[in-house]
């Protein structure tokens, strides 16, 4: 049997159970266990995943560092900022931190939108609604071709 998602799972069951069909013989028909079955009939959508929380991980302990560096290259010159691999290095070379640089890159590129929003300093999203009347308005493309065709001599 090809593998379906959830939500048609969930669909399948309750139609053969709709057609008559015994619980123990849809748990057969689809490899499920009867708790599956009873969820499926008893409601028409699956439960959400529980949201698991999220992991220590070796990189919080330089988090604060790591925000103070890019809290500093706010004010600092375009060329003077710091890249995802210099804030890398000096993890490493003057904490003696045992972390990736994949970690680093992710955590900075999450964190540094975050903390320009906090500074005041990110772009203001700006949203400008337009409404546009039907035959209000027309565009009209008159290329250069098209007059030159019609003017030509060979043409004539």
């Amino acid at each position: 049997m090809p593998q379906m998602s959830k939500i048609e799972l969930y669909a399948a069951i309750r139609r053969d159970h709709r057609g008559g069909m015994k619980i123990r013989e849809i748990e057969r028909k689809y490899n499920v266990s009867w708790r599956t079955v009873r969820k499926a009939v008893d409601s028409v959508w699956p439960e959400p995943r529980k949201q698991l929380p999220p992991r220590p991980t070796a990189l919080d302990p330089y988090k604060p560092l790591v925000d103070e560096m890019l809290r500093t290259d706010l004010d600092a010159p375009r060329k003077q900022r710091h890249t995802i691999t210099r804030i890398f290095h000096r993890l490493v070379e003057e904490h003696a931190a045992d972390v990736s640089y994949e970690m680093v890159r992710r955590y900075v590129s999450d964190r540094k939108p975050q903390i320009l929003i906090e500074s005041g300093k990110a772009p203001v999203e700006a949203f400008v609604p337009q409404t546009h009347q039907p035959g209000m308005e027309a565009e009209v493309d008159r290329s250069t071709s098209a007059t030159s065709r019609s003017a030509s001599p060979a043409s004539l």
